[in-house]
Formats: C-alpha cells, sequence, structure tokens
C-alpha cells in the first residue's frame, strides 16, 4: 500500500511538472499569480496587482549581471534573450514602469488599499535605485558648443557603455528627447520618493536640454525656437519638444514661491550673448509656454494631430558664427513639416497642455486639450468589430511604446475633459483582453488583440520597452481609476 501511495505521488509531482513546463499547452496562457489576493471588482487594486507582475517578471527576463544590462528582447516560448542591448531610451521604460507602479502603490494606500504598498513599495524603491545606477552604463562627457556658450556636459549616449561614465555621447551619439524622457521619470522618482538627488539631476540635465534651443533670432527679431533632435542635428523634431514641456511645468510647480533664482544665456537683438537671472518658477513654465508654442505653430496639422519634424535646412551642416571672438552654433531655419503623424507626439502635447491649464487657469490650453483629445482618437483608433470595447492601434516600429504616451494623454486630460474617459478605456479593454487571453509566462505578446505565434514559436520576440510599456499602461490606469473617486 505505502508502495502504490509512493507511486501515485510521483506520478501527480510529474504530472504537474509536465503541465507546468509544456509550452504548447493553452492552459499556459492564463492569467498569473498577481491578482490572488485583489477582491473581485476592485479594478485599481487589479491594474497595479497586474503591473507589479508583469515588471517582475521582465526584471528576471531582460537584465543581466550586477550591472543590469538589459537584451532589447526576450521570447518567453524558447528563453531566448537577444545579445543585442536596448538603448538608453529603451533602459528608461523600465525606470518609467516602476516609476508609475510605486505612484500607484502610494496612492493605493491613500485610498486604504494598504496591501500592494506594504509588500512591494520599499522593494521597489530599492529596485529603482539599482536602474538609475546602472543608467550611468549609459553616461559619457562631451564639450559642446551651443547658440550662447561652450561647455562641458555629462549626459547620456544612445548606447551602453563599457564601463560606468565610458559611453560615446559626441554629436549624434545622444539626442535631447532621451535626455527628456529621463527628466521626466527623474522628477517622477523625486515626487514618489522625494530624494533630493534625483531633481538635482533632473535640473541639471533640464539645463543641457534648454540649452539646446534655438534663440537665435529672425529677420524681424524673433527667436527661430525649436531644440533639434540633438546637438548633431539640424531637425527639430515633436519628439524633442513636447516630451519638455510637462517637466517644466512640473519644475515650475516644485519652485513655486521660492525665491531660488536661475542664470541663463540668451542672443540680444544685436546679436550679442548676454545672461539673464530670473526666478526658477517663472523660468521653466515661461520655457514650457514657448515650446508648447512652439510646436503647436509648426508642427499641427490641419487634422488636429502632430506630425514628426520640421525639415528642409538651408544648409546639409550644421555652421557656427563667431562674435566678439567667441564662436557660436549657428540658428537654423527650417522650412519642411515632415509626416507621418505618431501617436506620442500627439500625447506629449496633450500632458503639456492639460499641464499648463492646470498651472495657469488659461481657457486656451483647454480647448486645445479637447480637440486634440478627440481628434486623436478618431485619427489613430480603429474600432475592432470582433472584439467588443477593443481598438486597434498601429502597431509597427516602436509604435507599442508610442500608444502607452498617448494613453498618458488622455488620462492627464481627463480632469479637464470628461470624454476623454472613452480613449482611457480602449486601453483598459485592450490590456484586459491580451492578459485574460494571452497571458504567457507572465508577459504579453507585442499584438494585444491577436496574440502569439503559434506556428512559429521563435517568432514571439518581445521589446523590453513594451513590455514594460504594458506594465506602465496598467499603472498609470490605476491611478486613473482612483482618480474618479
Amino acid at each position: 500500500m505505502n508502495r502504490m501511495k509512493k507511486l501515485f505521488t510521483l506520478l501527480t509531482l510529474l504530472l504537474w511538472t509536465l503541465v507546468a513546463c509544456s509550452n504548447d499547452s493553452a492552459a499556459d496562457e492564463k492569467p498569473g499569480s498577481g491578482e490572488t489576493d485583489i477582491p473581485a471588482g476592485n479594478l485599481p487594486m487589479q491594474n497595479v496587482a497586474r503591473a507589479i507582475e508583469l515588471i517582475d517578471n521582465a526584471v528576471e527576463c531582460y537584465f543581466r549581471g550586477t550591472g543590469m544590462a538589459m537584451s532589447r528582447y526576450y521570447n518567453p516560448y524558447t528563453g531566448n534573450r537577444s545579445s543585442e542591448l536596448g538603448s538608453v531610451w529603451m533602459y528608461t521604460s523600465s525606470i518609467e514602469a516602476v516609476n508609475a507602479a510605486m505612484k500607484a502603490m502610494k496612492t493605493g494606500q491613500a485610498k486604504g488599499e494598504t496591501a500592494l504598498y506594504d509588500s512591494h513599495f520599499n522593494r521597489y524603491k530599492e529596485l529603482l535605485t539599482q536602474l538609475y545606477d546602472n543608467l550611468e552604463y549609459y553616461a559619457g562627457t562631451f564639450t559642446l558648443t551651443s547658440y550662447t556658450q561652450t561647455r562641458q556636459w555629462t549626459v547620456y549616449g544612445v548606447d551602453r557603455g563599457s564601463d560606468k561614465g565610458a559611453a560615446q555621447v559626441e554629436g549624434v551619439l545622444n539626442v535631447y528627447d532621451d535626455q527628456m524622457w529621463l527628466i521626466r521619470e527623474l522628477l517622477e522618482s523625486y515626487h514618489i520618493t522625494g530624494e533630493q538627488r534625483y531633481l538635482d539631476k533632473a535640473e541639471y540635465l533640464a539645463e543641457y536640454v534648454l540649452d539646446g534651443w534655438d534663440c537665435t533670432l529672425d529677420e524681424q527679431g524673433r527667436q527661430l525656437g525649436g531644440i533639434t533632435w540633438g546637438p548633431g542635428y539640424l531637425s527639430k523634431h515633436s519628439c524633442s519638444n513636447g516630451p519638455m514641456v510637462s517637466p517644466l511645468v512640473w519644475l515650475h510647480e516644485i519652485y513655486k514661491g521660492k525665491s531660488d533664482e536661475v542664470t541663463y544665456g540668451y542672443v540680444d537683438t544685436d546679436n550679442s550673448r548676454k545672461l539673464r537671472t530670473e526666478k526658477k518658477a517663472d523660468y521653466y513654465l515661461n520655457f514650457a509656454k514657448v515650446i508648447y508654442d512652439w510646436q503647436k505653430a509648426h508642427l499641427l496639422r490641419p487634422d488636429g494631430v502632430y506630425d514628426d519634424m520640421m525639415g528642409g535646412a538651408e544648409s546639409p551642416e550644421i555652421e557656427y558664427v563667431t562674435i566678439d571672438g567667441l564662436r557660436y552654433r549657428k540658428g537654423t531655419k527650417l522650412r519642411d513639416r515632415v509626416g507621418p503623424a505618431i501617436t506620442y507626439n500627439s500625447g506629449t502635447m496633450l500632458s503639456g497642455a492639460a499641464d499648463l491649464y492646470r498651472a495657469t487657469s488659461d481657457a486656451a490650453y483647454r480647448t486645445d486639450l479637447a480637440a486634440l483629445t478627440d481628434k486623436s482618437f478618431v485619427y489613430f483608433a480603429k474600432e475592432d468589430a470582433s472584439k467588443p470595447g477593443c481598438y486597434a492601434f498601429d502597431i509597427s516600429g516602436f509604435r507599442n511604446w508610442f500608444n502607452g504616451v498617448l494613453m498618458r494623454g488622455y488620462v492627464d486630460a481627463s480632469a479637464a475633459h470628461t470624454a476623454a474617459s472613452g480613449c482611457i478605456a480602449a486601453f483598459q479593454h485592450n490590456l484586459d483582453y491580451a492578459y485574460d487571453n494571452y497571458l504567457y509566462k507572465q508577459m504579453l505578446p507585442t499584438n494585444l488583440l491577436v496574440g502569439w505565434n503559434k506556428a512559429e514559436k521563435s517568432k514571439n520576440n518581445v521589446e523590453a520597452m513594451f513590455t514594460f510599456a504594458f506594465a506602465a499602461e496598467y499603472a498609470v490606469l490605476a491611478n486613473y481609476e482612483w482618480s474618479k473617486n
């Protein structure tokens, strides 16, 4: 009898092992364990739990070594991760997701939902520290001649270096939008943790980015305006202007009512370079306004969404001018507005308009965000007749992450424009459809509405930044749900 009992136990264990390890079983695609302690019907808590589940698994699958080198791709069906490493922008998506989850945990705690905060917040705070520490593999130092000065900067390059501080950042090897996404996350981290080092780094990088603003003057004495894609580029992009608006408003709010000042360079009417000192609160808010105005004036399309960039420079090379014996970058006049319209370029302007409206109460921003909300959803979202409540968005290229920026714009706009709720619901439905139908080893497929490639499992590579984007969306949606109560 004992022998039969042991044999039955061994067979049971073997059966469970085979079920757990089989890649072919449809039962592998099912909700994970992140929701086990969440009461039924508690959507914000469910959203946070799903975000944590996706993040925890992503950290395990995409990162390796003590330096947290992030593989660009991971395939949950083969268990393979790519030797190709993610760029700094891709790496920042992990910080974005962790920030969003921590923010949601804090909101839940304030609402009396303490379980996830108590279980995970301190762990995620340590993870955040590790991510920032290893971000320094993307850091490097170079000397830049800009429109008003020549100065040495330590910024973040596109590619990971061999050691901390050793990344290549000269010319086209760093871009301003990468710094902008980091500024945003550094300020989020500051608000979540209260750690001053995050604010200090955010302000340093903001100084670097604003040094890239084309403050040279046209024939009428007006600033040409716009921030080029990077210091080695001539084109001025939606992605190198719009993402800076919200962080500047946040900096304004941090310093509002305080006496802190900033000194910066500008081009005077006689083309000389001079210095001006202002209160930080005023400086940051005014810059947010002028960047917003520049993008709206140059890149807003007749159909109400934003194009990609301004190109068509008179000269194919960066030019310099000598004033009073010193060399400066010459301003760049651009002729051509270039597409296509991409979701994140409208998303950053939605968030920017919402933040400017909150900070200024200027009704023009509310009008802008309402129009952009309605027109962008019509332009980018296509209803899927076979899946009620779901909408298809273009997911080619990097658009899965881009679409998350648009969703965040809708969430930011929702307080001033209630019609944004329908746009937000589309993202919740898409995520839930994929989670309920396609979740595999705590990972969602690139195409949320179609699922995995079962015929050729080697083609199920998922970008790290998409996995972190889905997690960040879940966390942002949790905050949104709580805000409605």
